[in-house]
C-alpha cells in the first residue's frame, strides 16, 4: 500500500529554503530552462531511494539519513526535466512518494515491480515525468533474456525497464538499467553484452514499436576503452563524446574519473551519412552535469551518500528537437 507523505507541519527551516534558494540558482546557470522545442532527459542513481526520515534535518541516530531537507534539494534537480530516469528506487516507495509530492500533481511516476532475489537488491527502475511536457505513449515492457538466449548471463540481476513517452509528435522509448556490481569488474561483462545485444535486436527487428530508442542509467562503467565499456558499445550504442571528461560521482576528480552513468543511443560518429535511428530528435551537442560544489551543497552533513547520493545527476538538457516538424533546438 502505498502512502503519501507530506513534510513537517510547520514553516520550512531557513536552512532548508537557503540551500534550495541556491541549488535553484546553480541550476539555472547550467540547465537551460523547458522550452517548446526542446526535451530534457536525465538519469539519477539515487541511492538507496526508499524509506524517510520525517524530518527536516536528520541526527546521527536516524535511519535513514536521508530526510526532508535532502528530498526538497532532489526535488529541485528533478523538476528541471522532462523525464528523468532513477536507479536504486527501492521496494518502500516512501520516498518516491513524498519526491512526487513536493514536485506536485503535474509530476508522474512509472515503475516497474521489485526484481526479487539476492541480487536484485530489493530494487525498482522509475521514470519521474513532466506530464505537462512528455505523456506515455503506452509502452511499459521489461527486458527478459529467453531462455535459449547464447549468454554469458541466465538472467538480468535486476530486470531492464523501458518505457514510451511523446513529447508533442515525437515518441521516444527509454529503457533504464542498473547493472550489477559484482566481486570484480569480469562480472559485469556478461550483462553489458546481453544488455547491448538486446538493445541491438530490437532496434533492428522491423514492423516493432522501436521509434526512437535511447539508454540511459548506471552501466557501472569502470575507464573508457576497458573491457566493460567495449561491452556497452559492442552493439553500436554510442554515448556522446561530451560525457567522456564528465565526472559521475561526487569523489570523482580529474585523476580518478569513472563512467558508470551514461546516456545512448544507435549511433556511429565514424559515419555521419549512416542511416540514423533517431527520427524527429536531433542531438545538439549539449550535454550537462551537476558541479562537484553543487552536489556537496546538498550533502554535506554526516552520511551524504545516504542523504542524497554520491552520484551526479547525467542529463541531456537541450538536446533534442521535439518533432520531425520543427527545427533543433541550439
Amino acid at each position: 500500500m502505498t502512502v503519501v507523505t507530506a513534510p513537517p507541519a510547520g514553516l520550512v527551516p531557513c536552512a532548508v529554503s537557503d540551500d534550495v534558494d541556491r541549488l535553484r540558482a546553480a541550476l539555472a546557470a547550467q540547465v537551460p530552462a523547458k522550452a517548446s522545442k526542446n526535451l530534457l532527459i536525465g538519469t539519477w542513481n539515487l541511492r538507496a531511494f526508499g524509506d524517510l526520515t520525517h524530518k527536516w534535518q536528520s541526527t546521527q541516530d536516524d535511519s535513514p539519513k536521508r530526510d526532508w531537507h535532502a528530498l526538497a534539494c532532489i526535488a529541485e534537480v528533478v523538476q528541471r526535466f522532462d523525464v528523468t530516469a532513477v536507479q536504486e528506487t527501492r521496494r518502500n516507495t516512501t520516498a518516491l512518494f513524498a519526491l512526487l509530492h513536493l514536485l506536485g500533481p503535474r509530476y508522474k511516476v512509472i515503475a516497474s515491480d521489485v526484481t526479487e532475489g539476492g541480487p536484485g537488491n530489493g530494487e525498482r527502475l522509475a521514470y519521474v515525468y513532466d506530464a505537462e511536457r512528455a505523456q506515455p505513449s503506452g509502452l511499459v515492457g521489461e527486458l527478459v533474456l529467453p531462455a535459449a538466449a547464447s549468454s554469458d548471463v541466465d538472467q538480468f540481476a535486476r530486470t531492464p525497464y523501458a518505457a514510451g513517452f511523446v513529447r508533442e509528435a515525437t515518441e521516444f522509448i527509454l529503457t533504464t538499467v542498473h547493472v550489477l556490481w559484482g566481486k570484480k569488474p569480469e562480472d559485469r561483462i556478461g550483462e553489458l553484452t546481453a544488455f547491448a545485444a538486446w538493445m541491438r535486436g530490437w532496434a533492428d527487428r522491423p514492423d516493432d514499436w522501436n521509434q526512437n530508442l535511447l539508454v540511459l542509467g548506471d552501466f557501472n562503467l569502470d575507464r573508457m576503452d576497458d573491457p566493460l565499456f567495449k561491452a556497452f558499445l559492442s552493439t553500436g550504442l554510442w554515448p556522446p563524446a561530451e560525457l567522456n571528461d564528465v565526472p559521475r560521482t561526487i569523489f570523482d576528480d580529474d585523476k580518478d574519473n569513472h563512467q558508470y552513468d551514461q546516456i545512448a543511443w544507435f549511433s556511429d560518429p565514424a559515419q555521419p551519412d549512416a542511416p540514423s535511428l533517431l527520427e524527429g530528435l536531433t542531438y545538439t551537442g549539449t550535454l550537462h552535469r551537476f558541479v562537484r560544489s553543487n552536489l556537496w551543497m546538498l550533502c554535506s552533513k554526516p552520511g551524504p551518500r545516504w542523504r542524497t547520493t554520491e552520484r551526479r545527476p547525467l542529463n541531456s538538457p537541450k538536446a533534442y528537437s521535439t518533432s520531425s516538424n520543427t527545427d533543433s533546438s541550439t
